[in-house]
């Protein structure tokens, strides 16, 4: 076994000598076989080797025992060890999620951070039996190429080098070494979907072909290739279609379908969304249709004057910033406000050199000192310079075609229900600057 844990960690460029690398160990048998060949490959490779364990607190005696027994091990084997006590029930109802999630999340945090401190990767001992469980089990939710990818041999700083043994292998391993480890006793039971597929399932399907796990990991081999050519043509496909405000219909239709899913899962993964399939096929529906389609988590996508888009929505803002004079910078509805203030000579200098434009200059000495940057509100109103024609926002928005969705968050500067400068529109009559001006404020409004 120890001949195929360096393949894999070669095969898969995990580690390099000299590296320091932070075990997983629950005290069960993949853990420890994996914490003892890491050892055993530690002259060869010139690692440092650390441990970590999570006491979950769950299991009572046992989860003690656990701790008691992967702490003698490490020390056998000269290994510093980290442990982590938490109360996993009690954390998993303030989050409003299973416990099995719960654990996972506190886990994976525990071994974030140590392996942050220590410059380490961090090692797990998933099998390519567990990845033929995991694949099964996508499988019988109805999964796609991602489900079948099952599990990774390499995630960022998380590496699996057992990731192509088999659980017989590992306790024939043990037995070898004469490696004792300890045995959870839920994953002897089938209250979880996973015992069962493990239990039931499994050995059916290795009367059928006994290499199954091999099999399997061939499958999500070639599902993760698929995958990578996918996001590549997904990605492409974005940058081609991208215009302001969204994307372009017309180019997003030339799309296969399984391309287009891609570019879509893409989007939904920015806003930390998953998309299920039934969206998906409605998503690909409003591209050529119109529409809108609720997505879940406050997430809608919607296609219209040819231009598709994906965005959270938001509640009208109440923000509302005065005393502003003076500032250089504001922060009004998630934008960073830049505020220069020049002179008329700099000014003529600096449009001259196109830095400013007059669709955001000011005559600073015409502003009133009540007045405020927000959000729109019913009611406001604006005079547009060199057309000497009043309108609502409500209006001039609709006019220019700004997303309804977008409304809520263009900034602003007013006084009462008059609108002095409205972003990406212009400057109100009154304030635009003239001959006789003297100052000048010019806006710079950023997306933070």
């Amino acid at each position: 076994m120890e001949q195929k844990v360096w393949e894999t960690i070669r095969k898969y460029n995990m580690l390099t000598e000299g590296e320091k690398v932070l075990v997983g160990v629950s005290g069960g048998a993949d853990s420890c076989a994996l914490l003892h060949c890491l050892c055993m490959l530690r002259k060869v490779m010139g690692l440092t080797v650390y441990a970590c364990h999570v006491h979950h607190g769950l299991r009572g005696a046992e989860a003690d025992r656990d701790e008691v027994f992967t702490a003698q091990l490490c020390e056998q084997l000269q290994v510093p060890l980290f442990v982590l006590h938490k109360d996993v029930g009690a954390e998993a109802k303030r989050r409003k999620i299973g416990t099995e999630q719960c654990g996972r999340e506190i886990r994976y945090a525990f071994f974030e951070e140590k392996a942050a401190a220590l410059g380490a990767k961090i090692a797990t001992a998933h099998t390519a039996s567990d990845n033929t469980e995991t694949v099964l089990f996508h499988l019988t939710r109805g999964s796609g190429i991602t489900g079948l990818c099952g599990i990774p041999p390499c995630r960022g700083n998380i590496i699996r080098p057992l990731i192509e043994v088999t659980r017989n292998e590992i306790e024939a391993y043990c037995l070898e070494q004469q490696l004792t480890y300890v045995t959870d006793s839920t994953n002897l039971t089938k209250d979880y979907s996973r015992n069962r597929i493990r239990w039931d399932v499994v050995p059916v399907l290795k009367e059928l072909n006994p290499s199954l796990e091999s099999a399997v990991s061939g499958l999500s081999q070639r599902m993760r290739e698929t995958e990578a050519y996918l996001s590549q043509a997904a990605e492409a496909a974005l940058i081609q279609a991208k215009v302001s405000g969204g994307y372009a219909a017309a180019v997003l239709q030339t799309l296969p379908e399984a391309v287009f899913a891609a570019a879509v899962r893409k989007l939904c993964a920015e806003l930390a969304l998953i998309p299920e399939a039934k969206h998906l096929a409605l998503l690909h529906k409003i591209v050529y249709n119109g529409g809108a389609v609720e997505i879940g988590g406050g997430v809608t996508a919607v296609m219209s004057q040819g231009i598709f888009r994906i965005y959270r929505q938001t509640l009208p803002q109440d923000e509302v910033i005065s005393g502003w004079q003076g500032q250089q910078a504001l922060t009004v509805l998630n934008k960073k406000i830049d505020l220069l203030y020049v002179n008329i000579e700099e000014f003529h200098n600096g449009e001259k050199n196109h830095q400013f434009l007059l669709a955001n200059s000011l005559d600073y000495d015409t502003i009133p000192i009540t007045s405020c940057f927000r959000a729109r509100r019913s009611g406001d109103q604006l005079t547009l310079w060199r057309r000497n024609v009043t309108k609502s926002v409500k209006k001039l928005l609709i006019e220019c075609k700004v997303p309804r969705e977008q409304r809520d968050s263009i900034v602003l500067l007013a006084d009462g229900t008059q609108v002095l400068w409205l972003e990406g529109i212009g400057v109100g009559q009154a304030y635009a600057v003239t001959e006789a001006t003297k100052s000048v404020l010019v806006i710079r409004p950023q997306n933070v």
